[in-house]
């Protein structure tokens, strides 16, 4: 898969809350939101998606050593600034791809979408709605820190490198996500959605079980369920050819 040079820009959408935003290739635009795992974990879906559309992809504030102010705190909060950002950057017909965390975000923006800015939404791994019987419970133990490069340091062993969420990234998304992790009435709203949706899920995904997908499906009217075998979490990462084909066939089909 081809990577492409990092492009981008800071915008302050509010004083003293700098967004960076990675913005890559041209065509239709695809709004990309990460996960707990920050942009790393969906750089494969930029890349893909950049080989024939203008991919925006935002850092949500508190990853990446990123500046979260305390009055910032909620979904909701997220789903305002991006959606200013297709508004100010005049966007429309876009595709808004969510990703864990990011689904659950990419989720709340098409119910709140006035402007009609959205043309279509893939969630994957998402959570965000409660689902009697499963209670998610964020990652606890700290990742270790970053080890110096091979052959350096003082011949003690490098320690592993982080795996998953920084601290402070944990620390985001739980005020993000607040105290249960869910909200009851999500799927209330997502009977607002009029655009085409689609929910794929990894068949072992143990974080998000694939119900959240399926209660997303039968929400959203019209929306799709995709269930790929073999993949956990993040499925585009981990059986990204079939994973990408479900995106590509849901994209094509609503001319994107």
């Amino acid at each position: 898969m081809t990577t492409h040079q990092t492009t981008g820009f800071t915008i302050e959408p509010y004083p003293g809350l700098p967004l960076t935003v990675r913005d890559v290739g041209a065509g239709r635009p695809v709004l990309v939101l990460h996960g707990g795992g920050g942009p790393a974990s969906v750089t494969g879906i930029v890349d893909h998606f950049a080989a024939a559309s203008r991919v925006l992809a935002p850092t949500h504030p508190g990853w990446e050593d990123t500046p979260r102010p305390e009055w910032f705190s909620d979904v909701g909060d997220l789903v305002e600034t991006y959606l200013d950002l297709l508004d100010d950057r005049d966007l429309r017909d876009v595709l808004v791809v969510g990703a864990s965390f990011g689904g659950w975000v990419a989720a709340e923006m098409t119910v709140r979408d006035r402007a009609r800015r959205i043309g279509g939404l893939v969630i994957m791994g998402a959570f965000g709605p409660h689902i009697e019987g499963h209670e998610l419970r964020f990652p606890t133990a700290p990742p270790g820190p970053p080890g110096p490069p091979p052959g350096q340091g003082s011949g003690v062993p490098a320690p592993a490198p982080r795996r998953g969420p920084s601290p402070a990234a944990l620390q985001a998304m739980a005020a993000y996500a607040g105290p249960t992790r869910s909200d009851p009435k999500l799927l209330h709203r997502l009977a607002r959605v009029s655009v085409p949706a689609l929910a794929v899920w990894g068949e072992q995904d143990t974080a998000v079980p694939p119900d959240f997908g399926r209660a997303y499906a039968a929400a959203i009217p019209g929306a799709r369920f995709e269930l790929i075998p073999g993949a956990g979490h993040i499925p585009t990462r981990e059986a990204p050819e079939a994973t990408f084909a479900a995106i590509d066939t849901f994209a094509a089909a609503i001319g994107q």
